[in-house]
């Protein structure tokens, strides 16, 4: 790190603030890291603007527009560490279910003039783009996992986040298996961990949040979600969503689209 504090500075892109807010919700631990660094950009938190060079920037959102396909080359160019943080910075976010259709032809039904509309054919995660030096998962991020990847990232050493899928989590907890207890489709057994299995918790199946963990095998839960009686489209339906742009969850729910059918 550069002599006196680090500078920290938090970018937006195309999302819903929602992980930006994560760290807003940190609290304690935030005064605690706003001690720490200097938090030279982070518009929603503050009104100041310190120019660059960065030390940490963490980027929430998608690349969705020309403008911001130029504007993280430029913040990449500042930041000597640039984090991603959330499914739609990691992955595309849901907005990436546009990859799939004609984004042309939906501007032209929204839009009275569609001609002042600039936009992407698709919307990317940020690695697409530029080098990244982690990539934090979610929608949105683990607030704990957020802190542990800048605590991390200070102190000169790699985050520890987990990899393993959320089935893992579920035993920890002592969860019992909505799939073989209620035969409730869960994207579970392909999903990396981190959200503290909200929904099987509450005996839902989960639904993805947090991507594909570490060398899922979507094609075989796929199969046993077929044996409790998901079609091609429900199947499909659900690894298209958060992280619908994500290689494993795209490429599955491509195996599944009997086409002509809408998202």
């Amino acid at each position: 790190m550069a002599a006196g504090k680090p500078k920290l500075a938090v970018w937006k892109f195309s999302s819903c603030d929602g992980c930006q807010l994560s760290l807003l919700d940190c609290e304690d631990e935030l005064l605690a890291l706003a001690g720490a660094v200097d938090i030279a950009y982070f518009l929603e938190a503050t009104r100041r603007q310190e120019r660059g060079p960065y030390d940490i920037s963490l980027v929430e959102g998608s690349v969705s527009t020309p403008h911001e396909r130029e504007r993280i080359q430029k913040i990449r160019k500042q930041s000597r560490m640039l984090v991603t943080i959330g499914a739609c910075a990691t992955a595309g976010g849901i907005q990436g279910l546009r990859n799939f259709r004609d984004v042309e032809e939906f501007t032209r039904q929204v839009y009275a003039h569609p001609e002042y509309i600039d936009t992407l054919a698709t919307s990317t995660p940020i690695a697409d783009h530029v080098p990244v030096d982690f990539e934090l998962r979610g929608c949105p991020v683990n607030k704990h996992q957020l802190v542990e990847v800048l605590n991390a990232t200070l102190n000169g050493r790699r985050p520890l986040v987990p990899r393993h899928s959320e089935c893992v989590e579920c035993k920890r907890r002592g969860n019992v298996c909505v799939m073989v207890a209620h035969g409730t489709p869960c994207l579970g057994p392909v999903t990396q961990a981190g959200c503290g299995t909200l929904c099987p918790t509450v005996n839902r199946g989960c639904y993805g949040c947090f991507g594909p963990k570490q060398t899922p095998n979507p094609a075989s839960l796929a199969g046993r979600l077929k044996e409790l009686g998901l079609d091609d489209r429900a199947v499909k339906h659900l690894y298209h969503t958060f992280n619908a742009n994500a290689e494993a969850f795209r490429r599955e729910g491509q195996a599944h689209d009997t086409g002509g059918q809408q998202e």
